[in-house]
């Protein structure tokens, strides 16, 4: 049997994004996964607060943080991971297909500072590439779909699913970003359900599905396997592609989308100061109708 870590979670309700920190009971060397950075879109203020109470916990637990791993270049948060770098020396780690993320969101935003080729991050974790936490092993899976660059991380018996799976009870995630594929999201889940049914599966997010009145983010292989509303055994790929299709039409983008991604193609820095100093994020404009002719 797999080592089994032990897994702290913590949920940002702003963001529905659960952070962890996972950690090797033995050793006390540790990851952080997928941290969060409370940003204020209206007043455009950045805090640490939600990133320092997690350090703090790590700290009185005596860890040592090794990693942070980011399952990808998330849409609906931004990213902590430079300042868990800059508090613990930890690497900043990514599945290696970001450079895809980067190319297409460069001339979006004009980020002539991206170099678009993964650079900005410490490691670029390829399709099974195994590292260690302490005696931990770990194992980096490609799961693309929502984005092209999505890696889940097998941890001992636990695996961070990213955004593919959410609870058995709400379904997956949606596959209509840019370079998004509905059915490479199936092989990529159909992939991480392969494992023994006993793994542990610790989801990025969570919206609390209709009927449940709490927040949950942990299930097992089994219970996916059974009971996944979506992609349970037994739902084809061409089911689940057309109604993964038909769901995503009628989603909203996300909140902090804009500035989300900004900041995540960088490794979690904010585009680079002006001459006075001052730092800007971009938003693009799309004109419709009147506003077309206006603009």
């Amino acid at each position: 049997m797999p080592q089994a870590p032990s897994v702290r979670a913590f949920f940002d309700e702003p963001t529905n994004t659960i952070t962890y920190i996972v950690s090797d009971p033995a050793t006390k060397r540790a990851a952080i996964v997928d941290p969060v950075l409370d940003y204020d879109p209206a007043s455009g203020v950045a805090d640490s607060h939600s990133i320092d109470a997690i350090l703090a916990e790590a700290a009185r637990e005596g860890l040592t943080i090794d990693w942070v791993l980011e399952t990808h270049a998330h849409a609906d948060h931004l990213t902590a991971a430079q300042i868990v770098k800059t508090a613990t020396g930890a690497k900043i780690g990514i599945g290696e297909h970001i450079d895809k993320v980067q190319k297409i969101f460069k001339p979006v935003f004009g980020a002539e500072d991206v170099k678009a080729d993964g650079g900005c991050f410490d490691h670029l974790f390829k399709d099974g590439e195994r590292f260690k936490i302490g005696e931990l092993e770990g194992e980096a899976i490609y799961t693309p779909g929502h984005t092209p660059a999505d890696v889940a991380y097998k941890i001992g018996d636990a695996v961070f699913v990213g955004d593919t799976l959410f609870m058995p009870d709400y379904g997956t995630a949606r596959a209509d970003f840019p370079g998004g594929d509905a059915h490479a999201l199936y092989q990529s889940i159909r992939r991480i359900l392969s494992l023994p049914p006993q793994t542990r599966l610790f989801m990025c997010h969570d919206y609390k599905a209709p009927g449940r009145e709490f927040y949950a983010w942990e299930t097992t292989v089994a219970e996916q396997r059974a009971k996944n509303v979506q992609i349970k055994d037994g739902v084809s790929e061409e089911d689940f592609v057309s109604g993964r299709q038909k769901r995503d039409q009628e989603l909203a983008a996300p909140r902090l989308l804009l500035p989300s991604i900004q900041v995540n193609i960088r490794a979690g820095k904010i585009p680079p100061p002006r001459g006075d100093g001052a730092r800007f994020l971009s938003i693009p404009v799309k004109f419709k109708g009147a506003a077309a002719q206006a603009g």
